[in-house]
């Protein structure tokens, strides 16, 4: 496993994605192999066990819609290769689903530590959901973390890289509870003369995108 940055690094929206190549359930991956599309890392407590396996199966029943945005998924545990494997068979088995996108193995928390998703003295990562939307040039453009106990959003996480993508192609906002083919919402004018100007008085710092939708 190699990475090109230091363990324990506070990421922040807005920074490249550390790299690294790492062993997972369909071979050996490159973090930078996934440029030029949109990938959605996101790290699981542990294998076999209540909760991730539902995020599991909504994610893979999910894969095709992320692919018409043309975004991969890839997850990571501190489980084996070999515990992943099993999982993916009794996920198969039990819910007639397969799981074919990569799941990475990290015991040694050194992918984990390195994107924040455990802390730099944790020996587990059971405490966190951590998930890293990352664009076709490699930036974090969103991340969201949740306990253990409690179960992502597979609408949710499909809605963010719906809302990341709508924004960029349209240089507009995306207002609350959006979903792709609502409108957006334009960029304030910050100017007196506009501010003046409009019969609305909220106008200049609220209204919609009238140039049409984005998906």
């Amino acid at each position: 496993m190699n990475m090109n940055t230091a363990p324990c690094a506070g990421l922040r929206i807005g920074d490249t994605a550390p790299n690294f190549t790492a062993r997972s359930t369909l071979g050996e991956v490159n973090l930078a192999d996934y440029r030029g599309g949109w990938l959605v890392l996101f790290s699981h407590p542990a294998d076999f066990t209540p909760v991730c396996t539902t995020e599991f199966v909504a994610l893979a029943k999910a894969v095709p819609r992320f692919a018409e945005m043309d975004c991969s998924l890839m997850g990571l545990s501190v489980d084996s290769l070999f515990a992943h494997l099993a999982w993916l068979r009794a996920i198969r088995d039990r819910f007639g689903v397969e799981i074919r996108f990569p799941i990475i193995e990290d015991p040694t928390l050194v992918i984990g530590r390195a994107y924040g998703m455990v802390g730099a003295e944790s020996q587990d990562s059971s405490a966190v959901r951590t998930t890293f939307f990352i664009d076709p040039d490699g930036i974090i453009r969103a991340m969201t973390c949740y306990p253990a106990t409690i179960g992502r959003s597979v609408e949710e996480m499909l809605r963010m890289v719906a809302a990341l993508q709508a924004s960029d192609a349209r240089d507009a906002l995306v207002p609350e509870g959006w979903h792709p083919g609502e409108a957006l919402l334009r960029q304030p004018q910050p100017s007196l003369d506009a501010v003046f100007a409009s019969e609305d008085p909220a106008a200049w710092f609220l209204t919609e995108d009238m140039g049409g939708t984005s998906r």
